[in-house]
């Protein structure tokens, strides 16, 4: 048989749903997609009309896009996830039907259509389909019937109305597909020979039909013209029986226009490829005097690039391209979902998570099992537990996702811990594990007269000794399958908020343990010694006159060479929770003194105050106040994280320990005073 081909746009034919097949707690119902019954199209090549009829033979239904999860769309309208009202969960050939199971989406928006679906209020739907092949039936008097016996459903819609058979609309740029046509002569007619030919398709024709499928229209009356097969080499041309034969003449001066309308296009081709491959302009105008045909003439300036670019060396042009595609998209929309779930609050639900609201982790996980790598995985059969294994332990984004969130949440929690030491300490980067040495810079020597002619004078510069390093801490957190099947979100959000949190206490637990435990210094004296001059002679409360007389020693207080002033200003007072009020109370701007003896200097309501309730544990903690100076002056206490691992740090892994992911909250940190002359203690009473 001859077969001819061209290009064709998506079809689409109305079907409907299945009555009484609704079920309310999976939110799946029946339709019926296809009968095969014929209906009446038009041949926008031609304009005449012709009948098509879907065979509904399981052998030429492609039935592989709709088993795949093919969405379920809101009016054929593929341009944003909002448009998806479902999934079709399987579809099937019976009884000279086909068939299919959708499901639809527990979204807020989808749910009103749901609701007129079980009503009985929404039944039209439509499906979209690709057509490869069609069996072409031509006999005199009649319309062709064209039978597609090679088809392929691509999505299902549900529409408003169902548009009657015959009516179609075109779109200016559609996706077109290939499709061949087999004729098949009638009875009546004497058999003629037929070339093949390939027609592009200008413009999409689109078409619906209702559920029922209708029976073809009447037929046209005696005369009408049909679509004639290729029998020259030139486009398909619309012959009408009755048309008397053209001239010899005639024929002549057409072919003459299209042979000089092809050898134009070919030229324009031949140079626009030359253009874009950066070809010697000589090289196409060679091919085109040659006459050589558009296919060899491409391959040519293709060759001619290619050698032209290895004789010169490569040279590659990179261009960055941004964006994100659908799976990135797809596990931040998860991400989302699940951390609006755990905090609504902080984390606003985002338009491509709303999708996901409302699953279970193991409905998600499901999901992420059946669309894994390698193609589409059926879960079908499996246990709860099976499917959570496998969920955790596939080459699926679940787990990633999973510790993605325990990674968020973790963060959160440490980076809104309460730090009270960073305001007077000082943040460093180590760049080992190894003793870091810092040097305790003093003063720099006093400036001598220089006379005229005279000499400079060197000086040394006073300097001390500290030294410490980073040390690792750490725990491991495992996401297990039972956290799925149990659907415990605080397994993955909640735990890691309260690691997160630890971290930002031990932080606080090591330089606070500095104050407390009052180590040695380089020199062999305790950071608070009354031979540094940073200690009280006696314990005494709060009050402007010891506050006065801390400024004093810490203003006083000399260089590394006993003797230079070097002027400390305090700019915090450190306290105890016990004693956080009083210090507010004495320092408050507006407060108005009872009597003249009870005004603080404005120097003194400067100070910050800094309650920290670890010193209330402490011996006679609760008493003991403190001042410092701001660390930008002098060196007080420094805090070091390892470099790149600036606070808590977190690494995943497939359990193997474990069914399961395992996340390990990891934090390298280390802290040591390293100048007395910044800090000043009087023990309180």
């Amino acid at each position: 048989m001859p077969h001819k081909h061209i290009d064709l746009p998506m079809q689409l034919r109305s079907a409907n749903f299945v009555p009484g097949t609704v079920n309310f707690d999976a939110r799946t119902v029946e339709m019926v997609w296809s009968t095969g019954a014929s209906v009446r199209r038009t041949d926008w090549r031609t304009g005449k009309p012709y009948d098509e009829t879907l065979s509904v033979d399981a052998a030429h239904v492609d039935l592989s896009r709709l088993n795949s999860g093919a969405p379920l769309l809101n009016s054929h309208d593929a341009s944003s996830l909002e448009s998806i009202l479902g999934v079709v969960e399987k579809a099937w050939i019976a009884n000279g039907e086909g068939r299919a199971v959708v499901r639809f989406s527990q979204r807020d928006e989808v749910a009103p259509i749901f609701k007129d679906v079980q009503d009985g209020i929404l039944r039209n739907v439509s499906v979209g389909y690709m057509v490869r092949q069609y069996e072409v039936t031509e006999e005199r008097g009649k319309v062709p019937l064209w039978r597609a016996v090679d088809w392929i459903p691509l999505e299902l819609s549900a529409v408003p109305i169902g548009a009657d058979p015959g009516a179609g609309f075109r779109s200016t740029e559609p996706t077109k597909h290939p499709c061949q046509l087999t004729q098949i002569r009638g009875a009546d007619e004497m058999p003629e020979p037929i070339k093949t030919e390939t027609v592009t398709e200008p413009v999409a024709e689109i078409a619906t039909r209702q559920a029922a499928e209708m029976p073809a229209q009447s037929k046209p009356p005696e005369g009408t013209t049909k679509p004639v097969d290729t029998r020259s080499g030139t486009a398909d041309k619309p012959v009408d029986p009755p048309t008397p034969a053209r001239s010899t003449a005639e024929d002549a001066e057409i072919m003459t226009r299209q042979a000089v309308a092809a050898e134009r296009q070919r030229t324009v081709d031949i140079y626009d490829a030359q253009e874009k491959l950066k070809v010697d302009r000589s090289f196409a105008d060679r091919l085109v005097k040659e006459g050589v045909g558009l296919d060899e003439a491409r391959r040519s300036l293709i060759d001619e690039a290619a050698r032209r670019s290895s004789s010169a060396g490569e040279i590659r042009n990179h261009v960055v391209m941004t964006g994100q595609d659908e799976r990135t998209t797809r596990n931040s929309a998860v991400e989302n979902a699940l951390l609006h779930r755990f905090d609504p609050t902080a984390h606003k639900l985002s338009d491509a998570a709303r999708e996901w609201r409302g699953l279970t982790l193991l409905e998600m996980a499901r999901m992420f099992v059946e669309s894994g790598s390698g193609g589409v995985h059926t879960t079908r059969g499996l246990t709860r537990y099976e499917l959570a294994t496998r969920a955790l332990h596939t080459e699926s984004d679940f787990p990633n996702i999973l510790a993605n969130v325990a990674n968020k949440t973790l963060r959160t929690a440490y980076e809104a811990a309460p730090r009270t030491f960073q305001p007077f300490c000082r943040q460093v980067t180590a760049s080992d594990f190894k003793a870091m040495s810092r040097v305790q810079l003093g003063e720099a020597p006093a400036l001598d007269k220089v006379n005229e002619g005279g000499e400079y004078k060197r000086g040394p510069l006073g300097e001390g000794k500290e030294s410490y390093r980073v040390e690792t801490y750490g725990k491991i957190i495992s996401i297990s399958r039972q956290v799925l099947v149990n659907d415990d979100l605080n397994a993955f959000t909640r735990i890691p908020q309260l690691f997160g949190v630890a971290a930002a206490n031990l932080e606080s637990d090591v330089v606070w343990g500095i104050i407390t435990a009052n180590p040695n210094m380089g020199d062999g004296i305790a950071l608070f010694h009354a031979s540094h001059k940073n200690l009280a002679a006696a314990g005494a409360a709060i009050s402007v006159a010891t506050l006065g007389t801390a400024r004093k020693s810490m203003g006083t207080q000399t260089g590394v060479d006993g003797q230079t002033i070097i002027n400390v200003r305090p700019a915090f007072i450190i306290v105890p929770a016990a004693l956080e009020v009083t210090a507010e109370q004495l320092l408050a701007v507006n407060m108005v003194p009872a009597k003249s003896s009870d005004v603080v200097p404005q120097s003194l309501r400067t100070l910050t105050v800094i309650a920290e309730p670890r010193l209330d544990v402490a011996v006679n903690g609760d008493k003991a106040w403190y001042m410092s100076a701001n660390p930008g002056q002098i060196d007080t206490i420094e805090y070091a994280y390892l470099e790149g691992q600036n606070g808590v740090y977190i690494e995943t892994r497939v359990g193997f320990d474990v069914d399961g992911v395992e996340i390990k909250a990891r934090l390298d940190f280390g802290a040591k005073a390293i100048d007395w002359r910044g800090m000043y203690k009087n023990p309180g009473q």
